[in-house]
Protein backbone atom coordinates (compact mmCIF):
# COMPACT_ATOMS: atom_id res chain seq x y z
CA UNK A 1 0.00 0.00 0.00
CA UNK A 2 2.60 2.22 0.62
CA UNK A 3 4.56 1.87 -2.56
CA UNK A 4 0.86 2.36 -4.17
CA UNK A 5 0.79 5.77 -2.51
CA UNK A 6 4.45 6.83 -3.06
CA UNK A 7 3.96 5.87 -7.02
CA UNK A 8 0.72 7.72 -7.25
CA UNK A 9 2.15 10.85 -5.40
CA UNK A 10 4.99 10.51 -7.66
CA UNK A 11 3.02 11.12 -10.69
CA UNK A 12 0.66 13.60 -9.39
CA UNK A 13 4.06 15.87 -8.60
CA UNK A 14 5.29 15.01 -12.19
CA UNK A 15 1.88 16.38 -13.71
CA UNK A 16 2.23 19.54 -11.19
CA UNK A 17 5.87 19.98 -12.11
CA UNK A 18 4.56 19.51 -16.25
CA UNK A 19 1.81 22.42 -15.36
CA UNK A 20 3.77 24.68 -13.81
CA UNK A 21 6.14 24.25 -16.54
CA UNK A 22 3.71 24.82 -19.02
CA UNK A 23 2.71 27.81 -17.28
CA UNK A 24 6.00 29.67 -16.77
CA UNK A 25 6.49 28.76 -20.68
CA UNK A 26 2.84 30.33 -21.47
CA UNK A 27 3.78 33.65 -18.75
CA UNK A 28 7.47 34.17 -20.80
CA UNK A 29 5.58 34.07 -24.07
CA UNK A 30 3.21 37.34 -22.94
CA UNK A 31 5.94 38.74 -21.50
CA UNK A 32 7.13 39.08 -25.46
CA UNK A 33 4.32 40.51 -26.57
CA UNK A 34 3.85 44.30 -26.30
CA UNK A 35 1.56 45.41 -23.55
CA UNK A 36 -1.24 48.03 -24.75
CA UNK A 37 -0.14 51.52 -25.15
CA UNK A 38 -1.60 53.43 -21.95
CA UNK A 39 -4.16 56.35 -22.03
CA UNK A 40 -1.83 59.67 -22.20
CA UNK A 41 0.31 57.69 -25.12
CA UNK A 42 -2.62 56.90 -26.83
CA UNK A 43 -3.28 60.86 -26.57
CA UNK A 44 0.09 61.60 -27.54
CA UNK A 45 -0.32 59.98 -30.84
CA UNK A 46 -3.97 60.74 -31.72
CA UNK A 47 -2.66 64.73 -31.39
CA UNK A 48 0.38 63.73 -33.49
CA UNK A 49 -2.02 62.29 -36.19
CA UNK A 50 -4.48 65.74 -35.80
CA UNK A 51 -1.15 67.62 -36.46
CA UNK A 52 -0.60 65.38 -39.95
CA UNK A 53 -3.74 66.14 -40.90
CA UNK A 54 -3.49 69.87 -40.75
CA UNK A 55 -0.46 69.54 -42.48
CA UNK A 56 -1.62 67.94 -45.15
CA UNK A 57 -3.83 70.73 -46.69
CA UNK A 58 -0.74 73.62 -46.21
CA UNK A 59 1.05 72.78 -49.46
CA UNK A 60 -2.61 72.87 -51.03
CA UNK A 61 -3.06 76.35 -50.00
CA UNK A 62 0.58 77.54 -51.01
CA UNK A 63 -0.55 75.88 -54.43
CA UNK A 64 -3.64 77.83 -54.52
CA UNK A 65 -2.13 80.87 -53.79
CA UNK A 66 0.57 80.73 -56.40
CA UNK A 67 -1.87 80.11 -59.32
CA UNK A 68 -4.21 82.80 -58.08
CA UNK A 69 -7.20 81.00 -58.62
CA UNK A 70 -9.85 78.92 -56.53
CA UNK A 71 -10.19 75.15 -56.65
CA UNK A 72 -13.73 75.53 -57.49
CA UNK A 73 -12.56 77.24 -61.11
CA UNK A 74 -9.71 74.86 -61.79
CA UNK A 75 -11.95 72.24 -63.96
CA UNK A 76 -13.37 75.04 -65.92
CA UNK A 77 -9.79 75.52 -67.45
CA UNK A 78 -9.82 72.18 -68.90
CA UNK A 79 -11.24 71.53 -72.12
CA UNK A 80 -14.80 69.78 -72.00
CA UNK A 81 -13.58 66.88 -74.16
CA UNK A 82 -11.21 66.33 -71.41
CA UNK A 83 -13.47 66.65 -68.54
CA UNK A 84 -15.69 63.88 -70.40
CA UNK A 85 -12.99 61.44 -70.08
CA UNK A 86 -11.35 62.19 -66.64
CA UNK A 87 -14.00 59.66 -64.68
CA UNK A 88 -13.23 56.83 -67.29
CA UNK A 89 -9.51 57.77 -67.49
CA UNK A 90 -8.92 57.88 -63.86
CA UNK A 91 -10.69 54.66 -62.95
CA UNK A 92 -8.19 52.79 -65.67
CA UNK A 93 -4.90 54.55 -64.56
CA UNK A 94 -6.03 53.07 -60.54
CA UNK A 95 -6.22 49.57 -61.87
CA UNK A 96 -3.23 49.97 -64.02
CA UNK A 97 -1.38 51.64 -61.16
CA UNK A 98 -2.68 48.68 -58.42
CA UNK A 99 -0.34 46.30 -60.85
CA UNK A 100 2.57 48.33 -61.47
CA UNK A 101 3.07 49.62 -57.68
CA UNK A 102 2.97 46.26 -56.66
CA UNK A 103 5.40 44.98 -59.64
CA UNK A 104 8.13 48.31 -58.43
CA UNK A 105 8.68 46.34 -54.99
CA UNK A 106 10.62 43.71 -56.65
CA UNK A 107 12.52 46.14 -58.21
CA UNK A 108 13.21 49.00 -55.80
CA UNK A 109 12.19 48.90 -51.72
CA UNK A 110 10.71 51.19 -50.01
CA UNK A 111 11.86 55.24 -50.25
CA UNK A 112 11.70 57.97 -48.16
CA UNK A 113 8.76 60.22 -48.35
CA UNK A 114 11.17 63.42 -49.25
CA UNK A 115 12.41 61.26 -52.60
CA UNK A 116 8.73 60.55 -53.69
CA UNK A 117 8.12 63.92 -53.78
CA UNK A 118 11.43 65.18 -55.52
CA UNK A 119 10.48 62.40 -58.28
CA UNK A 120 7.04 63.52 -58.49
CA UNK A 121 7.71 67.41 -58.59
CA UNK A 122 10.31 66.62 -61.30
CA UNK A 123 7.68 64.74 -63.57
CA UNK A 124 5.36 67.49 -63.05
CA UNK A 125 7.70 70.29 -63.66
CA UNK A 126 8.07 68.57 -67.20
CA UNK A 127 4.23 67.98 -67.42
CA UNK A 128 3.83 71.80 -66.78
CA UNK A 129 6.68 72.79 -68.96
CA UNK A 130 5.09 70.40 -71.96
CA UNK A 131 1.53 72.07 -71.30
CA UNK A 132 -1.67 70.46 -71.26
CA UNK A 133 -0.86 67.39 -73.42
CA UNK A 134 2.02 66.58 -71.49
CA UNK A 135 0.41 67.09 -68.10
CA UNK A 136 -2.31 64.19 -69.43
CA UNK A 137 0.14 62.06 -70.43
CA UNK A 138 1.93 62.07 -67.14
CA UNK A 139 -1.08 61.83 -65.20
CA UNK A 140 -1.45 58.07 -65.09
CA UNK A 141 2.73 57.69 -63.78
CA UNK A 142 1.57 60.29 -61.19
CA UNK A 143 -1.26 57.96 -59.93
CA UNK A 144 0.83 55.13 -59.77
CA UNK A 145 3.61 56.75 -57.80
CA UNK A 146 1.20 58.30 -55.59
CA UNK A 147 0.20 54.96 -54.76
CA UNK A 148 3.33 53.45 -53.89
CA UNK A 149 3.57 56.35 -51.90
CA UNK A 150 0.49 55.28 -49.79
CA UNK A 151 2.08 51.65 -49.57
CA UNK A 152 5.51 52.20 -48.28
CA UNK A 153 3.33 54.65 -45.70
CA UNK A 154 1.34 51.49 -44.74
CA UNK A 155 4.52 49.88 -44.00
CA UNK A 156 6.16 51.84 -42.12
CA UNK A 157 2.99 51.61 -39.89
CA UNK A 158 4.06 47.58 -39.96
CA UNK A 159 0.95 46.62 -42.89
CA UNK A 160 1.78 44.38 -45.65
CA UNK A 161 1.29 45.97 -49.15
CA UNK A 162 0.36 42.69 -50.90
CA UNK A 163 -2.45 41.96 -48.50
CA UNK A 164 -5.65 42.98 -50.22
CA UNK A 165 -7.07 44.53 -47.08
CA UNK A 166 -4.06 46.56 -47.10
CA UNK A 167 -4.42 47.44 -51.30
CA UNK A 168 -8.51 48.34 -50.01
CA UNK A 169 -7.15 50.94 -47.53
CA UNK A 170 -4.25 52.05 -49.85
CA UNK A 171 -7.25 52.52 -51.98
CA UNK A 172 -9.07 54.33 -49.35
CA UNK A 173 -6.80 57.03 -48.81
CA UNK A 174 -7.46 58.12 -52.38
CA UNK A 175 -11.14 58.61 -51.72
CA UNK A 176 -9.54 62.11 -48.95
CA UNK A 177 -10.84 65.59 -50.75
CA UNK A 178 -7.79 66.26 -52.05
CA UNK A 179 -5.29 69.24 -51.63
CA UNK A 180 -7.31 72.15 -52.41
CA UNK A 181 -10.32 71.57 -50.44
CA UNK A 182 -9.95 72.89 -46.84
CA UNK A 183 -13.13 70.85 -45.71
CA UNK A 184 -12.13 68.71 -43.02
CA UNK A 185 -15.27 67.20 -43.11
CA UNK A 186 -14.93 66.02 -46.77
CA UNK A 187 -10.92 65.27 -45.81
CA UNK A 188 -12.06 62.67 -43.52
CA UNK A 189 -14.83 60.83 -45.15
CA UNK A 190 -12.61 57.90 -46.33
CA UNK A 191 -12.09 56.96 -42.40
CA UNK A 192 -14.89 54.39 -42.88
CA UNK A 193 -14.82 51.00 -40.54
CA UNK A 194 -12.76 47.87 -42.17
CA UNK A 195 -15.62 45.70 -44.28
CA UNK A 196 -14.61 42.00 -45.49
CA UNK A 197 -12.23 42.23 -48.60
CA UNK A 198 -12.02 40.18 -51.48
CA UNK A 199 -10.22 40.91 -54.45
CA UNK A 200 -13.80 42.30 -56.15
CA UNK A 201 -14.19 44.83 -52.74
CA UNK A 202 -11.13 46.33 -54.03
CA UNK A 203 -12.51 47.02 -57.97
CA UNK A 204 -15.74 47.85 -56.17
CA UNK A 205 -14.11 50.84 -54.44
CA UNK A 206 -11.47 51.69 -57.23
CA UNK A 207 -15.10 52.09 -58.92
CA UNK A 208 -16.49 54.41 -56.51
CA UNK A 209 -13.44 56.41 -55.95
CA UNK A 210 -12.82 56.94 -58.99
CA UNK A 211 -15.34 59.96 -59.92
CA UNK A 212 -14.02 61.74 -56.66
CA UNK A 213 -10.43 61.51 -57.97
CA UNK A 214 -10.99 62.54 -61.02
CA UNK A 215 -11.52 65.63 -59.65
CA UNK A 216 -9.24 65.94 -57.42
CA UNK A 217 -6.57 65.24 -60.36
CA UNK A 218 -8.33 67.71 -62.78
CA UNK A 219 -8.11 70.17 -60.77
CA UNK A 220 -4.49 68.94 -60.51
CA UNK A 221 -4.56 69.09 -64.66
CA UNK A 222 -5.83 72.23 -64.73
CA UNK A 223 -3.30 74.03 -61.90
CA UNK A 224 -0.06 72.94 -63.55
CA UNK A 225 -0.84 73.55 -67.13
CA UNK A 226 -1.41 77.86 -65.94
CA UNK A 227 0.29 79.20 -69.29
CA UNK A 228 1.79 81.83 -67.24
CA UNK A 229 3.69 79.75 -64.91
CA UNK A 230 4.79 76.37 -66.77
CA UNK A 231 7.26 74.52 -64.92
CA UNK A 232 7.01 75.94 -61.99
CA UNK A 233 3.16 75.60 -61.61
CA UNK A 234 3.11 72.04 -62.52
CA UNK A 235 6.62 71.06 -59.47
CA UNK A 236 4.28 73.28 -57.27
CA UNK A 237 1.29 70.90 -57.98
CA UNK A 238 2.81 67.40 -57.85
CA UNK A 239 4.69 68.62 -54.61
CA UNK A 240 1.60 69.44 -53.10
CA UNK A 241 -0.35 66.49 -54.20
CA UNK A 242 2.19 64.06 -53.28
CA UNK A 243 2.77 65.83 -49.59
CA UNK A 244 -1.02 65.85 -49.34
CA UNK A 245 -1.69 61.87 -50.13
CA UNK A 246 1.22 61.07 -47.71
CA UNK A 247 0.10 62.73 -44.59
CA UNK A 248 -3.34 61.25 -45.05
CA UNK A 249 -1.94 57.89 -45.52
CA UNK A 250 -0.12 58.80 -42.42
CA UNK A 251 -3.37 59.59 -40.67
CA UNK A 252 -5.64 56.35 -41.97
CA UNK A 253 -2.69 53.79 -40.93
CA UNK A 254 -1.98 55.44 -38.00
CA UNK A 255 -5.09 54.99 -36.79
CA UNK A 256 -5.11 51.30 -37.27
CA UNK A 257 -1.91 51.05 -36.18
CA UNK A 258 -3.42 52.25 -32.81
CA UNK A 259 -6.54 50.87 -32.73
CA UNK A 260 -3.55 47.52 -32.55
CA UNK A 261 -1.25 49.63 -30.19
CA UNK A 262 -3.92 50.30 -27.39
CA UNK A 263 -6.18 47.57 -27.74
CA UNK A 264 -9.24 50.06 -28.15
CA UNK A 265 -12.17 49.68 -31.23
CA UNK A 266 -10.69 51.42 -34.22
CA UNK A 267 -14.40 52.80 -34.93
CA UNK A 268 -13.96 54.58 -31.64
CA UNK A 269 -10.53 56.25 -32.31
CA UNK A 270 -11.76 57.71 -35.70
CA UNK A 271 -14.98 59.10 -33.24
CA UNK A 272 -12.39 60.72 -31.19
CA UNK A 273 -9.85 61.38 -33.89
CA UNK A 274 -12.68 63.82 -35.85
CA UNK A 275 -13.83 65.19 -32.59
CA UNK A 276 -10.10 67.02 -32.26
CA UNK A 277 -10.07 67.78 -35.92
CA UNK A 278 -13.57 69.23 -35.57
CA UNK A 279 -11.72 71.72 -32.95
CA UNK A 280 -10.65 74.83 -35.51
CA UNK A 281 -7.21 74.23 -36.90
CA UNK A 282 -5.47 76.71 -38.55
CA UNK A 283 -3.34 75.62 -41.91
CA UNK A 284 -0.28 77.95 -42.34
Amino acid sequence: MICVVSWSGTLENSAFRADVKAMKKLENHMELLDAPIGAEDTDTRLDALVTRHARAGNAGIQLLNLIGGQAENLLDRLPADMRARLGEGTEQALKLAMGAADRSRTLVSEQPGWLTRAVTTAMGAAGGFGGLPSAMAELPVTTTILLRAIQDVAMEHGFDPSETSVQFDCIQVFAAAGPLDQDDGADLAFLGTRVTVTGAAVQSLIAKVAPRLATVLGQKLAAQTVPVLGAAAGAATNYAYTSYYQQMAHVHFGLRRLAVDSGQDHVKLVEEFRKRVAVPVKRA
